[in-house]
């Protein structure tokens, strides 16, 4: 449990020093250096996807050497450097560097992290452990959208002043990882490097495939607050919307996690992709008056979703490859956003705004109904045993 709390926290202070920067991206590209949507959709994109590969070769490595905090440290580092490119920026090229350097560092440790906290739990309160540090986590987050929003409007709009402070809080965030412990594994230092798709488990294969077609309908957040500023919302309405999702996001996180683990992850799953799809078509309807609880619902899909996935992927994986299959789900996620946020900013400046998020939402929706029919039958958590 010590584990988990510490690693929560350094999750909550990085994500506080994260959150302030995150929301206010797409508004100084746009505003500031003048960039187009679809310029916003590339580097989101290449972000991603480009850190997001870095994920299973993370967690294999990891996995082969039977050591989860060496990565974890650096990869939560260099996120902290890559806010230094922020500051200085002069053109999009300069925040593309820093945002590829912070999603690097979140492409080495995420994996091995997730492996570290799936480890230091019990299997049968696998969801309870990752959703409450998906609770810390989005605390951070919420505290980090409030402090941008408050030194933006304390500095009148000094976008560069926020990103410098945002600083202090991810070198803490780095500081706390002294406290974790672990212990190799001799298992884990006997095995390759080699992962065999056709051996894994017939449900795993169909629910990266599943969570992969999803992921090419979901597009970066950022577009979300780019619609919001296109109804009429100011930069400071835009972080307050941003807020209440991450909000929402905070107050679900853990309670999600903990009902997955009594009622299975299947429900949880089903009903955050769909709250997507639903999400996302009022995206493209909706009016302004709209905005406040669309944000909210969009809150509920992340709760249902994110940490109850990282459960059922540690459930199913054998203990000799948790991290590696943990990166390999959160790299096919990666891979599919960029051809997903870069399609985004196209549809957006082809057709207009309600475009890319009418595609959305009919994936969202497509991949529930798919999802309900691949974890079909699947088993609750196992209540006996002791940590994994």
């Amino acid at each position: 449990m010590l584990n988990i709390i510490v690693m929560g926290l350094t999750s909550l202070l990085t994500d506080v020093s994260t959150e302030m920067v995150y929301p206010l991206l797409p508004l100084f590209l746009t505003t500031k250096l003048g960039a187009t949507p679809a310029i916003v959709g590339l580097i989101e994109g290449i972000a991603e996807s480009v850190a997001s590969l870095l994920k299973v070769f993370s967690g294999a490595i990891s996995d082969k050497v039977g050591r989860r905090k060496p990565l974890t440290v650096a990869g939560y580092s260099l996120s902290t450097l890559g806010k230094l490119f922020l500051i200085t920026a002069g053109s999009w090229h300069a925040i593309l560097a820093g945002r590829v350097m912070d999603r690097f560092g979140k492409g080495v440790r995420t994996a091995p992290r997730d492996a570290l906290i799936a480890e230091s739990s019990e299997k049968h309160k696998m969801g309870a452990a990752f959703g409450l540090h998906r609770f810390m986590d989005t605390m951070g987050a919420s505290i980090g959208i409030a402090l941008g929003y408050l030194l933006l409007t304390r500095f009148r709009g000094d976008y560069r002043a926020v990103f410098a402070i945002s600083i202090v809080p991810a070198a803490l965030g780095v500081a706390c990882l002294t406290f974790v412990k672990e212990k190799g594994n001799a298992e884990r230092q006997s095995r390759s490097l080699k992962l065999n798709w056709a051996s894994l488990d017939p449900k795993l294969r169909l629910f990266l495939l599943v969570a992969f077609l999803f992921t090419l309908g979901n597009s970066s957040n950022q577009f979300l607050l780019l619609r919001a500023q296109n109804l009429g919302y100011s930069a400071e309405q835009v972080i307050l919307l941003y807020l209440a999702y991450n909000l929402v996001y905070t107050a679900f996180a853990y309670p999600a996690g903990k009902i997955s683990d009594k009622v299975g992850r299947r429900l949880l799953l089903v009903l955050g992709y769909m709250f997507y799809g639903i999400v996302y078509l009022g995206f493209a309807f909706a009016s302004a008056r709209w905005m406040l609880p669309l944000f909210a619902l969009y809150g509920l899909y992340i709760a249902f979703t994110e940490g109850v996935e990282k459960a059922l992927v540690a459930d199913i994986a054998p203990a000799n490859q948790k991290a590696t299959l943990i990166g390999l789900h959160a790299t096919l996620v990666g891979i599919g956003l960029l051809p997903a946020s870069a399609l985004a900013g196209l549809l957006w400046n082809t057709f207009g705004p309600k475009a890319p998020f009418l595609f959305g939402g009919v994936t969202g929706l497509t991949a529930s109904i798919a999802l309900f029919w691949v974890l079909k039958g699947e088993p609750l958590p196992s209540r006996t045993g002791e940590a994994d």
